[in-house]
């Protein structure tokens, strides 16, 4: 039985063991039915021209963990942002630790999408938003929306902003021969309100680990989300992330990437701006090694006049790594006055290292100011030289201008904490202490 075989008929299973009188149930059903139609996607498909998911769906992947394990907190201290205090909604192998989480319902809703399903007292939320801004078409999306149950639920009222940041913490621990996990996050925030969130997948094992992840963000009118997604896990790891947002009026999203680790990292970001003056910005920073494969795929709609839009990914590889963009920018005829900026830089490393970039735009509308552009290219050996001449090793010196080619992405990160963390980790990934602090 191949995967797609087994997740169809494991699909039976998951419907015993929840509410088929929910309203839900006629959404998954419809979802499985989908996937089953579409099956995984595959190179033939322009969306996935780089990027193939057949070794994947050779693993006898067990689609629901046996038993929950166990973890002590200073055994993944490291991957929490220890240094401020925050909110923790953190998953073993998909099930929920309450031992590691802290949540709240104090002015705000930062718990589980499980609870946000099941309970009455959220009905009238879960009709307004889920499933809402989700692809009904994108196939592994569907297979996410089938088997949608927990992940987390994040709801912000009307002019609040939670007292500290927000984590979401998935770990495998090995339990099984390989798992896969479908992590299904909701994130609504309401008019004037402000929220931010930190989201990391970790993989404790050697074992094969493939997370199927949707989240669904609002922003209603003068919103502002900073969500910062951490990619950095084991060679055995995979992930495939799909975002959508959907922006009212004068709201402000802003999307930070940071891929340093995993098998195969493929993070689909979608925005749509339904309303004027709203700002998005997606940035990320790519550094990749072995024979590590991610691929950026974003889309920002512009539907309606006055708005902006911001991409810009640094992207450096090595040894036999492989990255990918393909970012597109849609500016309807109506959406007039719209300044949409998109830009790829890589460098290349390694002779055996490959970037496949592809910068597009489909405009409209004839009073907008949009570019797009993307480099790929090497280290400026002028400017090696002159680093190694101020007494500066070859190595240190290679650091520092990898580092200051990424350094405009971080500057926009808006958790000082955070900021320290990925600049740590920028330096570990290129192998050196930078000897300053950052």
């Amino acid at each position: 039985m191949d995967l797609k075989d087994k997740l169809i008929s494991s699909f039976m299973a998951f419907e015993n063991n929840v509410d088929v009188e929910h309203p839900v149930h006629d959404v998954r059903s419809e979802a499985i039915k989908n996937f089953e139609k579409k099956g995984f996607p595959s190179k033939k498909e322009e969306a996935w021209k780089y990027t193939s998911l057949n070794n994947l769906q050779k693993i006898d992947f067990s689609i629901f963990p046996k038993e929950e394990n166990a973890l002590e907190y200073k055994d993944v201290k490291k991957y929490f942002l220890h240094e401020i205090d925050t909110y923790k909604i953190v998953f073993i192998d998909g099930i929920y630790s309450s031992y590691l989480s802290e949540t709240t319902h104090d002015g705000v809703d930062i718990c589980l999408m499980s609870a946000a399903l099941a309970k009455p007292m959220y009905q009238q939320v879960i009709d307004v938003y889920f499933n809402k801004v989700a692809s009904k078409d994108e196939s592994l999306t569907t297979l996410n929306t089938a088997f949608s149950r927990e992940g987390a639920y994040i709801y912000i009222p009307k002019n609040k902003m939670p007292r500290k940041p927000i984590e979401i913490l998935h770990f495998a621990t090995g339990n099984e021969a390989s798992l896969m996990l479908q992590p299904r996050n909701l994130v609504i925030v309401e008019e004037n309100a402000e929220v931010q969130i930190i989201e990391r997948h970790q993989s404790l094992t050697g074992n094969e680990v493939l997370t199927n992840s949707v989240t669904e963000i609002f922003a209603a009118e003068n919103g502002i989300v900073d969500y910062y997604k951490i990619q950095n896990d084991s060679h055995t790891a995979s992930l495939i992330d799909n975002t959508y947002i959907n922006q009212k009026d004068k709201s402000v999203v802003r999307v930070h990437t940071f891929s340093f680790g995993g098998k195969l990292t493929r993070n689909n970001l979608n925005f749509y701006q339904n309303g004027e003056y709203i700002d998005s910005t997606m940035k990320g920073v790519t550094i990749l090694g072995d024979k590590q494969h991610v691929h950026h795929h974003t889309l920002v709609h512009h539907i309606e006049p006055n708005c902006e839009s911001h991409q810009d990914y640094k992207g450096i590889y090595g040894d036999s790594a492989t990255g990918v963009f393909n970012g597109k920018i849609i500016v309807d005829k109506i959406a007039q006055k719209t300044n949409a900026f998109q830009q790829n830089n890589n460098i290349l490393v390694s002779d055996k290292a490959t970037i496949n970039t592809k910068p597009q735009l489909e405009i409209f509308a004839d009073d907008v100011k949009c570019s797009h552009g993307c480099t790929i290219g090497q280290l400026d050996e002028d400017a090696l030289f002159y680093l190694q001449t101020r007494g500066i090793p070859q190595k240190e010196a290679r650091a520092l201008l990898m580092y200051a080619f990424a350094n405009n992405v971080l500057a926009t990160v808006r958790i000082p904490e955070l900021k320290t963390r990925i600049n740590k980790l920028i330096a570990n990934k290129l192998g050196v202490n930078l000897g300053f602090d950052l």
